[in-house]
C-alpha cells in the first residue's frame, strides 16, 4: 500500500498550487520516457487548474506534443454536451493548447455504457500494447460521498473487479457512467487528488482515518493505493479544516 503525501493550501490557491504540481509531474515524465499519459478528473475542482496551465504563465511550461490525454469517468451525454467531462477538458485545456494529432483519447459517453467500455479499453490496450494501462499520472477528485472518477459507495465490486473500464451509476443526474476500474488506477505511477471546500471536510476526515487504520467502513477514494506509484492528496485549508482536528 501506497503511503500518502498530504499538502494543504490556503482557500483559493488550489488551482495554481496543481498547476505546478502538474507540470513538475508532466515534465518527469517526459524527461523520463519522452511521453506523458495524462488522465483528467472531470466535476468543477479540476476547472480552475485547466484554465491556469492554458494561461499566459504555464502554457509554455509543458511540451504538450508529447502528452496524451484520457479521462477517468465520463457522463453517458454527447461529447459537446454541458454535463460532458471531455467537453469541460476541451473548452478549458485541450483546445487552449498545442496538442498533438491523435493525442486526445475520449470516452464515448454517446454510446451506449457497456459498448462505450468495451471500446475505451480496447482503445487502452492499443495505447498500451497490450498490456494493461500504466499511466503516468491521474488527476482524480472526491465528492463529498467519498466517491472517486465514476466510482462510488454503492459501486459493486469495487476491490474484485478485474475489468479495466466499466459502466457504473451515480445517484445523480447523468446517472449512467462509464469509468476506469479501481486496477486502472491502481496501476498509475502518479495518482494525485485535487479537494476543496468545506463540504468535503467530513470525508477528507474519514480518508484520513483510513491511511491510519483507524476507518472501518472503506470509502472509494480510500481504495486508491498505487501498487508501486505515488500518492498526493492536495487539498484547500476549508477541506482540511476538520481533518486535521
Amino acid at each position: 500500500m501506497t503511503e500518502p503525501t498530504w499538502r494543504v493550501v490556503d482557500e483559493g490557491a488550489l488551482g495554481q498550487a496543481a498547476a505546478d504540481e502538474l507540470v513538475r509531474a508532466v515534465s518527469k515524465s517526459i524527461a523520463q520516457r519522452n511521453h506523458c499519459s495524462m488522465v483528467l478528473a472531470g466535476g468543477n475542482t479540476p476547472r480552475e487548474l485547466y484554465s491556469q496551465l492554458a494561461s499566459d504563465s504555464y502554457r509554455s511550461l509543458i511540451d504538450w506534443s508529447r502528452v496524451s490525454f484520457f479521462w477517468s469517468d465520463e457522463r453517458c451525454v454527447p461529447p459537446d454536451h454541458p454535463a460532458s467531462n471531455y467537453n469541460m477538458a476541451r473548452e478549458t485545456l485541450i483546445s487552449q493548447v498545442p496538442v498533438a494529432p491523435n493525442s486526445v483519447h475520449r470516452i464515448r459517453g454517446e454510446l451506449p455504457p457497456e459498448e462505450a467500455a468495451t471500446l475505451y479499453t480496447e482503445e487502452l490496450a492499443a495505447f498500451f500494447h497490450g498490456s494493461g494501462p500504466r499511466f503516468d499520472l491521474i488527476l482524480l477528485g472526491m465528492g463529498a460521498d467519498g466517491h472517486t472518477a465514476s466510482l462510488f459507495p454503492h459501486t459493486p465490486d469495487l476491490t474484485t473487479c478485474n475489468r479495466y473500464v466499466v459502466p457504473t451509476e451515480s445517484p445523480l443526474p447523468p446517472h449512467q457512467r462509464i469509468t476506469l476500474t479501481l486496477r486502472s488506477i491502481n496501476a498509475a505511477e502518479n495518482v494525485i487528488f485535487l479537494v476543496q471546500g468545506r463540504s468535503k471536510a467530513q470525508t477528507l476526515a474519514r480518508v484520513r482515518a483510513a491511511t491510519e487504520g483507524r476507518e472501518t467502513e472503506p470509502l472509494p477514494a480510500t481504495l486508491v493505493s498505487p501498487t508501486t506509484g505515488r500518492l498526493l492528496w492536495l487539498v484547500d485549508s476549508a477541506a482540511a479544516g476538520e481533518s486535521s482536528r
